[in-house]
């Protein structure tokens, strides 16, 4: 077999799994079952005469002959979709833009960006999806995301350690702070001192972000009484008194009444980036138009972020 005899099936689960980083994500992304998942990932590799993928202990990593599929497939696939949009008499893929963004995004950039965009360019059409930022790193690599909202924390690490790599815009760097129920001690003043952290009851996050939430510099083990994965969940659990959590100062304008967002002092300074990521090369030309629109919803907005 060929390679120029792989199925577009084939080269579609490809690209999912170079994505997703794992066959089980993959199935499950895909509606497949993992066993139908390794089946076309094996007929691919007999038809490129290599293995493209490296089967390792906590998921799936390209080989370089992977990484020249995967490349490929996500042209394949793309322009497969573009023309079946196009007979369909949807926007053609040259005025489509995927973007993926982390979380608390959705709160404020994200929004004021896209109505900007509608407003000066509404033939751009922009399909965009939350992620964390390993997923939204695989995704870049795989092409199947064109940019990507990235949060970034000290010591600001390379998003990962492949080549080339990814070129990254700083669209703004400000504090980490802490969001406290209105009744609360703490919220009596202007700020909280990192001395009076100690004790506190706290809202983190859940599974491998369990520490989201909870004060990076904390030198105690935290109390942590309530777990959530949704940052409006947190907000809501911290305006009905159940604790406080710290968010990222994009939040403020955005959190619930009973809720304030103080900045916190006496200690190292949390610095959070919000990062704009692409592959090393020149953005196509909504992209661009989208990129501008993401750093002048930083610019404009008298909200800190």
């Amino acid at each position: 077999m060929a390679f120029t005899d792989a199925s577009l099936t084939a080269l579609r689960v490809f690209r999912e799994v170079a994505e997703r980083g794992t066959l089980t994500a993959a199935a499950t992304a895909l509606g497949y079952t993992q066993s139908a998942v390794s089946r076309q990932i094996a007929s691919l590799e007999r038809a490129a005469g290599t293995p493209l993928l490296e089967r390792r202990h906590d998921g799936v990593r390209l080989t370089p002959a992977g990484h020249v599929v995967v490349r490929r497939a996500a042209t394949v696939v793309d322009q497969v979709d573009a023309t079946a949009r196009e007979l369909a008499g949807l926007p053609d893929e040259r005025g489509t833009v995927r973007l993926g963004w982390f979380a608390s995004a959705g709160a404020g950039l994200l929004p004021r960006a896209l109505a900007a965009l509608r407003r000066t360019h509404p033939c751009i059409t922009v399909i965009s999806r939350e992620g964390g930022t390993p997923a939204l790193v695989r995704a870049l690599r795989a092409g199947t995301l064109d940019l990507a909202l990235v949060a970034s924390a000290p010591p600001f690490r390379p998003l990962d350690t492949e080549t080339p790599s990814l070129e990254l815009r700083t669209l703004t760097e400000r504090s980490l702070c802490l969001a406290v129920p209105a009744a609360h001690p703490l919220a009596r003043g202007d700020f909280v001192d990192v001395a009076d952290l100690h004790g506190q009851r706290w809202i983190a996050g859940s599974g491998g972000d369990r520490v989201m939430g909870v004060w990076p510099g904390l030198d105690e083990r935290p109390e942590i009484v309530h777990t959530a994965r949704d940052w409006l969940a947190k907000l809501h659990l911290v305006a009905a008194g159940c604790g406080i959590t710290t968010v990222p100062a994009a939040l403020a304008a955005t959190v619930p009444t009973g809720v304030r967002v103080l900045p916190v002092r006496g200690g190292p300074s949390e610095q959070r980036r919000i990062l704009l990521a692409h592959l090393p090369r020149p953005l196509p030309e909504p992209a661009a138009r989208l990129a501008a629109a993401l750093r002048a919803a930083v610019i404009d907005t008298d909200t800190p972020l």
